[in-house]
């Protein structure tokens, strides 16, 4: 039985079948998450350009080999996943022990800013932001597919490659840094 048109795997078969706007449908409805994802996961607009460039170039070359096992946004995410370890791996410096330091004390230091009365919703907002930027890669990566991509466990998980309970450990890991840095 044929996957419905509405359903991304449907979609992703029909396109690979020569039908055009089931990928602009699928692009359509993935374009603004899967930004969302290298945005954050990259936190470098420019970076992120390229890899989503990327990561849709990828999904063309790679459709005659799509299998509608997994939810298509998992395969994305995945490859999206991919090809952000790959740009850390080429771009990140090593640090050496001075800058180690400077890192750890910067994040040791407390706020000076920290009012008497209820955060603002937008000091909340950005308290957050600034929590999940702040976090190890894999913890942010869990954080950001787990809260922006409503994904499971399992799914991040086959994302990331590793599994079900380091997924799971990054993830409460993350929350439980996310919710210290924000009370601060």
């Amino acid at each position: 039985m044929d996957a419905p048109l509405t359903d991304d795997g449907g979609l992703m078969l029909a396109w690979t079948g020569g039908n055009a706007a089931a990928f602009r449908e699928l692009y359509s409805r993935h374009k603004g998450p899967l930004y969302r994802f290298l945005l954050k996961t990259v936190k470098d607009r420019a970076l992120a350009d390229e890899l989503f460039q990327e990561t849709w170039s990828r999904v063309i070359v790679a459709r005659d080999r799509y299998r509608p096992d997994a939810k298509f946004s998992t395969w994305l995410l995945q490859i999206a996943h991919n090809l952000a370890i790959d740009s850390f791996r080429r771009q990140r410096p090593q640090a050496g022990e001075r800058e180690t330091e400077a890192v750890f004390a910067a994040q040791a230091a407390p706020e000076r800013e920290q009012p008497e009365h209820a955060l603002s919703d937008f000091e909340l907002r950005r308290r957050m932001q600034r929590a999940v930027e702040s976090l190890p890669d894999e913890q942010r990566t869990a954080f950001v597919l787990r809260m922006e991509n409503e994904l499971s466990l399992e799914e991040i998980a086959t994302i990331t490659g590793v599994g079900r309970e380091t997924a799971k450990s990054r993830l409460r890991y993350a929350m439980a840094r996310i919710r210290e840095l924000v009370a601060e």
